[in-house]
């Protein structure tokens, strides 16, 4: 559900320190990537060792502190976050950011990153109630700051009243509930393709090529957290297949795949074709495996399944992949009016950090009305939203 997320939590001077163990084990379980930043009075209550353990990440305590060269932490970690969580939030570090101090590592990253942020307060119920907490609370809601507010309970101080953390599912529902608030697919049905297709040459051997699904997965993922009815038809992968989405069709061959995206395109309002088919299947296939010396195989082509979606549109939007490794753009807009498509994704799969089974992506997103938007090096998981976003925003779904 948190798949490819980058939370940033920072983890101050209270007792309720030790809750925030069960909340970074429960983010991580979830898919987030998770860097915990504690106050020198925190690490007084939890070890360092036992968030670095549960998040996989270096615990940061110290301004200066370094992961590598040249890596500033209340830089990077500031954007690199999806989202910034303070859990405990004491009383003193809420002053500090309403105030706008920077005097520690946790309050100078704060200061410093302009992702969403979300506090979770514990304290004394008279500090809690106090005229000075209350004020610093509001003008950070003010500012956009959200807060899952403290409970009511039993204190460690053993006062009886309102101060006590919140508890970490609910604290993991609010992280949820900023990161995922679009539901802008809601009621569409959305058909991802995802994968290698694989044609048969004997008992033993196939064509096929490097495709791991990790981009079509990344959309189907992303779609179904956006409130979509997504069907992923998918042919060889190595990537896992993505949670919460409602249909799986599992294909071998370019025909194979083609029969399923046709059958499930009818009841589709987005059809993005993010798979790697093989573009040529053999004329003749061996029921045996092959044993002569040499070889020669005549190729045919296949059918072309994002062209043959085109020709049935009837008001679906089509999503087309373009990988290339020359004349990006020229090509991309040749496979658009070929293929009556309503946007191209095109990489050149030559770039370092581009192109089949890595985890990032670069690409241009190429509009049949003209519109050309550059995409940087990013996680396939972002430029899945920045696809989705481009469906909605600049296309309609």
């Amino acid at each position: 559900m948190l798949y490819g997320r980058n939370i940033v939590l920072g983890v101050s001077g209270g007792i309720a320190a030790y809750k925030s163990c069960e909340l970074v084990s429960r983010l991580v379980k979830l898919g987030a990537e998770v860097d915990v930043i504690m106050t020198q009075n925190a690490a007084r209550f939890v070890a360092p060792l036992t968030f670095e353990t549960l998040s996989g990440h270096k615990v940061v305590t110290g301004t200066f502190e370094r992961r590598e060269e040249h890596d500033v932490h209340h830089v990077s970690l500031a954007k690199k976050a999806d989202i910034f969580v303070v859990a405990p939030a004491t009383a003193n570090v809420i002053g500090k950011f309403a105030g706008g101090i920077a005097d520690d590592m946790l309050s100078t990253t704060w200061l410093a990153c302009k992702a969403p942020k979300l506090i979770a307060p514990a304290m004394n119920t008279a500090m809690y109630e106090d005229p000075a907490t209350q004020r610093n609370m509001r003008a950070l809601a003010e500012s956009g700051v959200v807060f899952c507010d403290a409970q009511t309970g039993r204190l460690a101080c053993g006062d009886v009243g309102k101060g006590k953390m919140a508890e970490p599912c609910d604290i993991v529902d609010a992280v949820i509930g900023v990161l995922q608030p679009l539901n802008d697919f809601d009621g569409k049905r959305v058909l991802v393709t995802a994968g290698a297709t694989e044609e048969y040459i004997d008992g033993v051997r196939v064509i096929t090529n490097h495709s791991s699904g990790k981009m079509g997965c990344a959309i189907a993922q992303a779609a179904a957290e956006r409130g979509a009815e997504v069907v992923l038809v998918r042919g060889n992968m190595s990537a896992p297949e993505p949670r919460g989405i409602a249909k799986s069709v599992r294909v071998r061959s370019t025909a194979e795949m083609m029969d399923a995206v046709l059958a499930e395109t009818e009841g589709a309002d987005v059809v993005i074709m993010a798979a790697a088919p093989a573009d040529y299947r053999l004329k003749k296939t061996f029921s045996s495996k092959i044993k002569s010396a040499t070889l020669t195989l005549e190729l045919e082509k296949n059918p072309d399944i994002a062209a043959a979606v085109g020709k049935i549109k009837n008001g679906r939007k089509l999503v087309i992949f373009s990988a290339e490794t020359e004349d990006l753009l020229t090509n991309a807009r040749k496979k658009l009016a070929a293929k009556n498509a309503d946007f191209a994704v095109a990489n050149d799969v030559t770039k370092e950090g581009a192109g089949f089974d890595v985890d990032t992506n670069i690409a241009t997103l190429v509009g049949r009305n003209g519109d050309i938007r550059e995409c940087g090096l990013m996680s396939k998981r972002e430029l899945a939203d920045v696809i989705l976003d481009a469906v909605i925003q600049n296309y309609g779904a």
